[in-house]
Protein backbone atom coordinates (compact mmCIF):
# COMPACT_ATOMS: atom_id res chain seq x y z
CA UNK A 1 0.00 0.00 0.00
CA UNK A 2 1.36 4.07 -0.51
CA UNK A 3 2.37 5.35 2.59
CA UNK A 4 0.11 7.48 4.25
CA UNK A 5 1.52 11.43 4.27
CA UNK A 6 1.12 14.67 6.40
CA UNK A 7 -2.29 16.27 4.18
CA UNK A 8 -3.89 12.93 4.10
CA UNK A 9 -3.97 12.54 7.47
CA UNK A 10 -5.16 15.83 8.36
CA UNK A 11 -7.57 16.19 5.64
CA UNK A 12 -9.18 13.08 6.61
CA UNK A 13 -9.07 14.87 10.59
CA UNK A 14 -10.92 18.01 9.06
CA UNK A 15 -13.37 15.42 6.30
CA UNK A 16 -13.90 13.83 9.80
CA UNK A 17 -14.82 16.72 11.76
CA UNK A 18 -18.29 17.00 9.70
CA UNK A 19 -19.90 13.47 11.40
CA UNK A 20 -19.35 15.83 14.88
CA UNK A 21 -16.36 16.43 17.25
CA UNK A 22 -17.59 13.24 18.67
CA UNK A 23 -18.78 9.77 16.64
CA UNK A 24 -18.38 6.70 16.63
CA UNK A 25 -16.27 5.22 13.45
CA UNK A 26 -17.78 2.21 12.05
CA UNK A 27 -14.02 1.24 9.84
CA UNK A 28 -12.10 1.84 13.17
CA UNK A 29 -14.62 0.37 15.43
CA UNK A 30 -13.84 3.10 18.34
CA UNK A 31 -15.09 6.39 19.13
CA UNK A 32 -13.53 9.39 17.23
CA UNK A 33 -13.00 12.43 19.53
CA UNK A 34 -11.96 15.47 17.87
CA UNK A 35 -12.48 18.40 19.77
CA UNK A 36 -10.32 20.17 22.50
CA UNK A 37 -12.49 20.46 25.19
CA UNK A 38 -13.69 17.03 24.37
CA UNK A 39 -10.11 15.45 24.12
CA UNK A 40 -8.96 17.30 27.33
CA UNK A 41 -12.20 15.55 29.07
CA UNK A 42 -11.42 12.28 28.38
CA UNK A 43 -7.76 12.73 29.18
CA UNK A 44 -8.81 14.28 32.46
CA UNK A 45 -11.13 11.38 33.48
CA UNK A 46 -8.66 8.73 34.18
CA UNK A 47 -11.09 6.90 36.52
CA UNK A 48 -14.05 6.89 33.19
CA UNK A 49 -11.66 6.54 30.41
CA UNK A 50 -8.75 3.88 31.19
CA UNK A 51 -5.49 4.04 30.15
CA UNK A 52 -4.74 -0.08 30.48
CA UNK A 53 -5.74 -1.90 27.36
CA UNK A 54 -4.05 -4.57 27.72
CA UNK A 55 -7.59 -6.84 27.77
CA UNK A 56 -7.50 -5.78 24.26
CA UNK A 57 -4.03 -7.15 23.40
CA UNK A 58 -3.32 -11.24 22.97
CA UNK A 59 -0.97 -12.43 25.81
CA UNK A 60 2.06 -12.54 24.88
CA UNK A 61 5.49 -13.03 27.73
CA UNK A 62 7.27 -10.23 26.60
CA UNK A 63 5.24 -7.75 26.18
CA UNK A 64 3.59 -8.81 29.43
CA UNK A 65 7.29 -8.20 30.54
CA UNK A 66 7.29 -4.54 29.21
CA UNK A 67 4.14 -3.54 30.21
CA UNK A 68 4.75 -4.33 34.14
CA UNK A 69 6.83 -1.36 34.37
CA UNK A 70 4.95 1.17 31.94
CA UNK A 71 2.87 3.37 33.74
CA UNK A 72 1.92 5.59 31.28
CA UNK A 73 -0.59 2.40 30.34
CA UNK A 74 -1.78 1.84 34.20
CA UNK A 75 -4.98 3.59 36.16
CA UNK A 76 -4.66 5.08 39.18
CA UNK A 77 -3.82 4.53 42.39
CA UNK A 78 -0.75 2.19 40.52
CA UNK A 79 0.18 4.50 38.02
CA UNK A 80 0.61 7.56 40.64
CA UNK A 81 2.93 5.51 42.75
CA UNK A 82 5.17 4.30 40.15
CA UNK A 83 5.05 8.03 38.14
CA UNK A 84 5.63 9.63 41.87
CA UNK A 85 9.52 7.73 41.71
CA UNK A 86 10.62 9.03 38.49
CA UNK A 87 8.66 12.62 38.74
CA UNK A 88 11.54 14.39 41.20
CA UNK A 89 14.08 13.76 38.06
CA UNK A 90 11.87 15.58 35.50
CA UNK A 91 10.89 18.50 37.59
CA UNK A 92 11.45 22.03 35.59
CA UNK A 93 13.75 22.81 37.92
CA UNK A 94 16.38 19.71 37.49
CA UNK A 95 15.92 20.05 33.81
CA UNK A 96 16.87 23.21 33.92
CA UNK A 97 20.07 22.16 35.52
CA UNK A 98 20.85 19.71 31.96
CA UNK A 99 21.48 22.78 30.30
CA UNK A 100 24.83 23.07 30.01
CA UNK A 101 25.44 19.46 29.33
CA UNK A 102 22.61 19.58 26.72
CA UNK A 103 24.53 22.72 25.15
CA UNK A 104 27.85 21.32 24.91
CA UNK A 105 26.46 17.89 23.27
CA UNK A 106 24.89 19.72 20.85
CA UNK A 107 27.61 21.63 20.05
CA UNK A 108 29.93 18.40 19.74
CA UNK A 109 27.61 16.47 17.27
CA UNK A 110 27.50 19.99 15.44
CA UNK A 111 31.06 20.39 15.27
CA UNK A 112 31.32 16.75 13.95
CA UNK A 113 29.72 18.36 10.90
CA UNK A 114 32.16 21.69 10.35
CA UNK A 115 32.66 22.13 6.94
CA UNK A 116 30.32 20.20 5.68
CA UNK A 117 27.64 21.66 3.68
CA UNK A 118 25.35 18.32 3.66
CA UNK A 119 24.22 16.66 6.60
CA UNK A 120 21.18 14.39 8.02
CA UNK A 121 19.73 16.50 10.49
CA UNK A 122 17.86 13.55 12.18
CA UNK A 123 20.92 11.13 11.78
CA UNK A 124 23.12 13.95 12.88
CA UNK A 125 21.76 15.67 15.88
CA UNK A 126 17.64 15.57 16.43
CA UNK A 127 18.25 11.61 17.27
CA UNK A 128 22.03 11.51 19.28
CA UNK A 129 21.35 14.53 21.54
CA UNK A 130 18.21 13.35 23.10
CA UNK A 131 19.35 9.55 22.92
CA UNK A 132 22.60 10.69 24.94
CA UNK A 133 21.17 12.82 26.93
CA UNK A 134 18.42 10.43 28.85
CA UNK A 135 21.17 7.42 28.08
CA UNK A 136 23.05 9.41 30.71
CA UNK A 137 20.31 10.28 33.33
CA UNK A 138 19.53 6.25 33.54
CA UNK A 139 23.25 5.40 33.27
CA UNK A 140 23.21 2.96 29.87
CA UNK A 141 25.71 3.46 27.39
CA UNK A 142 24.77 6.15 24.92
CA UNK A 143 27.54 4.31 22.94
CA UNK A 144 24.95 1.74 21.87
CA UNK A 145 22.70 4.18 20.94
CA UNK A 146 22.35 2.24 16.79
CA UNK A 147 20.24 -0.30 19.32
CA UNK A 148 18.28 2.00 20.61
CA UNK A 149 16.82 3.51 17.01
CA UNK A 150 16.31 0.23 15.76
CA UNK A 151 14.04 -0.47 18.84
CA UNK A 152 12.30 2.65 18.25
CA UNK A 153 12.19 2.06 14.29
CA UNK A 154 10.43 -1.14 14.91
CA UNK A 155 7.88 -0.15 17.57
CA UNK A 156 6.93 3.13 15.36
CA UNK A 157 7.65 1.81 11.74
CA UNK A 158 3.72 0.65 11.33
CA UNK A 159 3.01 1.64 7.43
CA UNK A 160 -0.11 -0.78 7.13
CA UNK A 161 -2.03 1.51 9.88
CA UNK A 162 -4.16 4.00 8.86
CA UNK A 163 -7.90 5.41 8.95
CA UNK A 164 -9.35 2.88 6.93
CA UNK A 165 -8.66 -0.36 9.90
CA UNK A 166 -9.60 -1.37 13.02
CA UNK A 167 -7.85 0.15 16.28
CA UNK A 168 -8.13 -3.42 17.32
CA UNK A 169 -5.32 -3.95 14.38
CA UNK A 170 -2.68 -2.17 16.64
CA UNK A 171 -2.73 -4.57 19.15
CA UNK A 172 -3.99 -7.96 17.15
CA UNK A 173 -1.45 -11.42 17.28
CA UNK A 174 -0.03 -10.14 14.48
CA UNK A 175 1.04 -6.83 15.48
CA UNK A 176 2.24 -8.08 18.54
CA UNK A 177 3.66 -11.13 17.19
CA UNK A 178 5.53 -7.99 14.50
CA UNK A 179 7.10 -6.70 17.44
CA UNK A 180 7.76 -9.75 20.01
CA UNK A 181 11.40 -10.37 18.83
CA UNK A 182 12.53 -6.63 19.77
CA UNK A 183 10.54 -6.37 22.78
CA UNK A 184 12.55 -9.79 23.80
CA UNK A 185 16.16 -8.22 22.99
CA UNK A 186 14.80 -4.84 24.81
CA UNK A 187 13.74 -6.62 27.43
CA UNK A 188 16.98 -8.76 27.78
CA UNK A 189 19.68 -5.53 27.56
CA UNK A 190 17.20 -4.00 29.95
CA UNK A 191 17.25 -6.29 32.88
CA UNK A 192 21.17 -6.99 32.52
CA UNK A 193 21.20 -2.97 32.76
CA UNK A 194 18.99 -3.03 35.79
CA UNK A 195 20.76 -6.33 37.60
CA UNK A 196 24.06 -4.34 37.11
CA UNK A 197 22.13 -1.18 38.91
CA UNK A 198 21.33 -4.43 41.74
CA UNK A 199 25.07 -5.47 42.29
CA UNK A 200 26.64 -1.87 41.73
CA UNK A 201 24.56 0.73 43.00
CA UNK A 202 25.08 3.56 41.31
CA UNK A 203 23.91 7.59 41.44
CA UNK A 204 22.04 7.58 38.09
CA UNK A 205 18.10 7.20 37.30
CA UNK A 206 18.45 3.02 37.25
CA UNK A 207 19.87 3.20 40.63
CA UNK A 208 17.23 5.03 42.42
CA UNK A 209 14.91 2.99 40.86
CA UNK A 210 16.70 -0.02 42.32
CA UNK A 211 16.48 1.91 45.60
CA UNK A 212 13.09 3.06 45.10
CA UNK A 213 9.75 1.33 46.56
CA UNK A 214 6.73 1.52 45.90
CA UNK A 215 3.41 0.82 48.43
CA UNK A 216 5.86 -0.17 50.90
CA UNK A 217 7.48 -2.62 48.19
CA UNK A 218 10.86 -2.73 46.28
CA UNK A 219 10.37 -2.56 42.80
CA UNK A 220 11.60 -6.16 41.40
CA UNK A 221 14.42 -5.84 38.44
CA UNK A 222 11.01 -6.86 35.80
CA UNK A 223 9.27 -4.05 36.69
CA UNK A 224 12.39 -1.62 36.48
CA UNK A 225 12.73 -2.89 33.09
CA UNK A 226 9.09 -1.13 31.86
CA UNK A 227 10.54 2.01 34.16
CA UNK A 228 13.72 2.33 31.82
CA UNK A 229 12.44 1.19 28.82
CA UNK A 230 9.70 3.59 28.32
CA UNK A 231 12.08 6.18 29.46
CA UNK A 232 14.92 5.65 27.02
CA UNK A 233 12.16 5.78 23.92
CA UNK A 234 9.80 8.32 25.23
CA UNK A 235 12.57 10.46 26.40
CA UNK A 236 14.03 10.75 22.80
CA UNK A 237 11.56 10.26 20.62
CA UNK A 238 9.79 13.10 21.21
CA UNK A 239 12.81 15.36 20.76
CA UNK A 240 13.99 14.04 17.86
CA UNK A 241 10.41 14.63 16.13
CA UNK A 242 10.25 18.15 17.74
CA UNK A 243 13.62 18.68 16.27
CA UNK A 244 12.89 17.88 13.09
CA UNK A 245 9.55 19.36 12.69
CA UNK A 246 11.11 22.57 13.83
CA UNK A 247 13.28 22.45 10.93
CA UNK A 248 10.71 21.26 8.56
CA UNK A 249 8.24 24.17 9.49
CA UNK A 250 10.89 27.30 9.30
CA UNK A 251 11.94 25.77 6.02
CA UNK A 252 8.39 25.74 4.52
CA UNK A 253 8.22 29.67 6.11
CA UNK A 254 11.31 31.30 5.95
CA UNK A 255 9.99 34.79 7.35
CA UNK A 256 9.73 33.08 10.76
CA UNK A 257 13.14 31.86 10.87
CA UNK A 258 14.50 35.45 9.65
CA UNK A 259 12.50 36.24 12.76
CA UNK A 260 13.64 33.74 15.19
CA UNK A 261 17.72 34.37 14.02
CA UNK A 262 16.81 38.34 14.70
CA UNK A 263 14.91 37.82 17.83
CA UNK A 264 15.68 33.64 19.61
CA UNK A 265 13.69 34.85 22.26
CA UNK A 266 10.82 33.70 20.33
CA UNK A 267 11.88 30.22 20.17
CA UNK A 268 9.97 29.28 23.23
CA UNK A 269 6.26 30.23 21.41
CA UNK A 270 7.91 28.65 18.31
CA UNK A 271 8.45 25.36 19.30
CA UNK A 272 5.10 25.10 20.95
CA UNK A 273 3.61 26.51 17.78
CA UNK A 274 5.28 23.43 16.06
CA UNK A 275 4.31 21.36 18.78
CA UNK A 276 0.62 22.14 18.07
CA UNK A 277 0.57 22.29 14.25
CA UNK A 278 2.73 18.86 14.31
CA UNK A 279 1.58 17.01 17.24
CA UNK A 280 4.42 14.06 17.35
CA UNK A 281 2.00 11.77 18.69
CA UNK A 282 -1.45 12.09 16.62
CA UNK A 283 -3.52 10.26 18.78
CA UNK A 284 -4.27 8.44 22.11
CA UNK A 285 -6.72 5.31 23.05
CA UNK A 286 -8.70 4.90 26.15
CA UNK A 287 -10.87 2.20 27.21
CA UNK A 288 -14.11 3.02 28.44
CA UNK A 289 -14.61 1.80 31.74
CA UNK A 290 -18.28 2.78 32.29
CA UNK A 291 -20.89 4.47 30.47
CA UNK A 292 -20.48 7.78 29.78
CA UNK A 293 -20.96 10.95 27.53
CA UNK A 294 -18.90 12.73 25.44
CA UNK A 295 -19.87 15.75 23.86
CA UNK A 296 -23.63 14.97 24.09
CA UNK A 297 -22.74 11.59 22.87
CA UNK A 298 -23.52 7.82 24.54
CA UNK A 299 -20.33 6.17 25.11
CA UNK A 300 -20.94 2.42 26.48
CA UNK A 301 -18.63 0.40 29.21
CA UNK A 302 -16.24 -1.49 26.77
CA UNK A 303 -16.32 1.51 23.86
CA UNK A 304 -12.79 2.03 22.39
CA UNK A 305 -12.50 5.84 22.39
CA UNK A 306 -9.68 7.28 20.71
CA UNK A 307 -8.34 10.87 21.66
CA UNK A 308 -7.13 13.12 18.67
CA UNK A 309 -4.42 15.52 20.08
CA UNK A 310 -3.39 16.46 16.47
CA UNK A 311 -7.21 17.58 15.75
CA UNK A 312 -7.78 19.35 19.12
CA UNK A 313 -4.98 21.39 18.32
CA UNK A 314 -6.91 22.71 15.15
CA UNK A 315 -9.89 23.38 17.08
CA UNK A 316 -11.00 26.76 15.98
CA UNK A 317 -13.20 27.35 18.86
CA UNK A 318 -9.83 27.35 20.83
CA UNK A 319 -7.32 28.42 18.26
CA UNK A 320 -7.87 31.20 15.86
CA UNK A 321 -6.93 30.43 12.29
CA UNK A 322 -5.90 26.95 13.30
CA UNK A 323 -3.93 25.92 10.12
CA UNK A 324 -2.03 29.14 10.35
CA UNK A 325 1.81 28.74 11.79
CA UNK A 326 2.05 31.53 14.11
CA UNK A 327 5.28 31.69 16.18
CA UNK A 328 3.79 34.52 18.36
CA UNK A 329 0.63 32.45 19.12
CA UNK A 330 0.07 33.13 22.79
CA UNK A 331 -1.92 31.35 24.75
CA UNK A 332 -1.03 28.13 22.89
CA UNK A 333 -2.93 25.50 25.36
CA UNK A 334 -1.99 22.67 22.78
CA UNK A 335 -2.48 19.23 24.39
CA UNK A 336 0.33 17.48 22.64
CA UNK A 337 2.20 16.38 25.62
CA UNK A 338 -1.54 15.18 27.15
CA UNK A 339 -3.30 16.23 29.66
CA UNK A 340 -4.25 15.13 33.35
CA UNK A 341 -2.28 12.37 35.42
CA UNK A 342 -0.97 11.13 32.02
CA UNK A 343 0.67 14.96 31.46
CA UNK A 344 4.34 13.98 29.92
CA UNK A 345 6.51 13.60 32.58
CA UNK A 346 9.67 14.80 30.57
CA UNK A 347 7.77 17.91 28.58
CA UNK A 348 10.43 20.02 30.07
CA UNK A 349 13.29 18.47 29.24
CA UNK A 350 11.73 17.91 25.50
CA UNK A 351 11.09 21.59 25.18
CA UNK A 352 14.62 22.55 26.92
CA UNK A 353 16.86 20.01 24.42
CA UNK A 354 14.83 21.69 21.59
CA UNK A 355 15.06 24.95 22.46
CA UNK A 356 19.09 24.89 23.01
CA UNK A 357 19.49 23.15 20.08
CA UNK A 358 17.48 25.53 17.66
CA UNK A 359 19.51 28.33 19.38
CA UNK A 360 22.86 26.83 18.39
CA UNK A 361 21.65 25.64 15.08
CA UNK A 362 20.37 29.20 14.53
CA UNK A 363 23.29 30.76 15.29
CA UNK A 364 25.79 28.31 13.88
CA UNK A 365 24.05 28.76 10.28
CA UNK A 366 22.35 31.63 8.52
CA UNK A 367 20.63 29.55 5.78
CA UNK A 368 19.05 25.85 6.60
CA UNK A 369 17.50 24.13 3.26
CA UNK A 370 15.64 21.23 3.83
CA UNK A 371 15.87 18.69 1.01
CA UNK A 372 12.04 17.69 0.50
CA UNK A 373 12.67 15.12 -2.00
CA UNK A 374 14.90 13.14 -0.09
CA UNK A 375 12.96 13.66 3.27
CA UNK A 376 10.85 10.78 4.72
CA UNK A 377 8.34 10.56 7.09
CA UNK A 378 6.88 8.43 9.49
CA UNK A 379 3.73 6.63 8.84
CA UNK A 380 1.44 10.18 10.32
CA UNK A 381 -1.30 7.92 11.69
CA UNK A 382 1.26 6.53 14.15
CA UNK A 383 3.75 9.69 14.89
CA UNK A 384 4.27 12.98 12.73
CA UNK A 385 8.29 12.73 12.85
CA UNK A 386 10.73 12.76 10.07
CA UNK A 387 13.14 9.72 9.99
CA UNK A 388 15.33 11.59 7.22
CA UNK A 389 16.09 14.66 6.90
CA UNK A 390 19.28 16.07 4.74
CA UNK A 391 19.77 19.87 4.82
CA UNK A 392 22.25 21.92 3.22
CA UNK A 393 23.47 24.73 5.25
CA UNK A 394 25.69 27.74 4.63
CA UNK A 395 27.92 28.88 8.01
CA UNK A 396 26.78 32.29 9.71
Amino acid sequence: MTAPTLPDLFTWLERSRRDGEVHFDERQRAWTVLGHPEVSAVLGDPHTFSSDLGDLQPRQEDLDLFRRGNFVQMDPPRHDSLRRLVSRAFTPRVVSGLAPRITAVTAELLDEQAGEERFDLVDDLAYPLPVIVIAELLGIPAADRPVFRRWADALFERPEIGPDQPLTRLTDDRAVNAVAPVLHEMNAYLLEHVRAHRETPADNLTGNLVRAEADGERLSDEEIIGFVGLLLLAGHITTTATLGNTIVALDEHPDAAAELRADPALLPDAIEEVLRLRTPFPRLARLATTDATIGGQPVAAGDLVVAWLAAANRDSRVFAEPERFDIRRNPNPHLTFGHGIHFCIGAPLARLEARIAMELLLRRYREIAVDTAATVHRNPWVMLSPTKLPVTVVPA
